[in-house]
């Protein structure tokens, strides 16, 4: 079997396991498109391996500061969280950073014994941040690429560093693997089967010559039937990702 590993050769395979080129599948290539972007667009939603955990550095400007939004690059999945570079629970470089001093002070314990008295006082460095410091909160819509800071403004200072922690979905020119996805593969060809049906009920009880007739409404109901068996086996069977949604 023929791996695709382009949108185009991902689109004949569709189209052949659909009976193409023996059958004449009455789809235009446009339609084709739609229905292939509507599958990686679920599949991007539910599936682990449509999408990449991403880590992206944002300087912070006086701009961003006075609107109390960060612009984000388009098509990111979700937010999860923000980590602030500049935090004041250990903050300070070398032999001033906090976690240094430890280290430094405790390394004989550390080297040999446990490290559980190292994770303690770092759960515990961790716990006196959100305390004093607080967890920085956030608002994300994806359909408008920000990323509101909800958050004392005093917190944060031009030339800080935060890191966006989030879901992208995956670069179809990137990844080239990701056509060979065996669900994403039989989920296309199912919405271009409906499609397709939903073309041919225009034409039902017309007769071809040699008194062939279109039954574009058996092929409609097959689809949908297929696409909503697929749709809960990624939603009740398969592991969807966890990111947030608020906006």
């Amino acid at each position: 079997m023929a791996k695709p590993t382009t949108r185009e050769e991902f689109k004949q395979y569709c189209l052949r396991k659909l009976g193409a080129p023996v059958i004449q599948i009455n789809v235009s290539d446009e339609q084709i498109d739609d229905r292939v972007d509507q599958a990686i667009s679920f599949w991007s939603d539910y599936f682990y391996d449509g999408s990449e955990h991403v880590y992206l550095k944002h300087q912070i400007t006086q701009k961003d500061i006075d609107r109390k939004f960060v612009q984000v690059p388009e098509k990111l999945l979700g937010v999860v969280r923000i980590l602030n570079l500049n935090s004041s629970i250990g903050s300070g470089g070398g032999m001033f950073n906090v976690k240094y001093q430890f280290v430094l002070n405790n390394i004989n314990d550390l080297s040999g014994f446990t490290m559980q008295n190292y994770y303690m006082a770092m759960q515990h460095l961790q716990s006196i941040q959100e305390i004093l410091v607080g967890v920085p909160m956030i608002r994300y819509n994806r359909h408008i690429n920000k990323m509101h800071l909800d958050m004392d403004a005093s917190n944060i200072a031009v030339g800080d560093y935060i890191i966006i922690e989030a879901y992208s979905p995956l670069d179809e020119d990137m990844h080239s693997d990701m056509w060979n996805d065996r669900w994403l593969q039989n989920y296309a060809t199912t919405l271009i089967k409906e499609q397709w049906g939903s073309v041919l009920t225009k034409f039902n009880n017309m007769q071809l010559v040699g008194g062939i007739q279109f039954n574009g409404d058996q092929i409609l109901s097959d689809a949908v039937e297929e696409r909503k068996r697929l749709e809960e086996e990624a939603i009740n069977s398969l592991q969807p990702l966890i990111y947030n949604f608020s906006g």
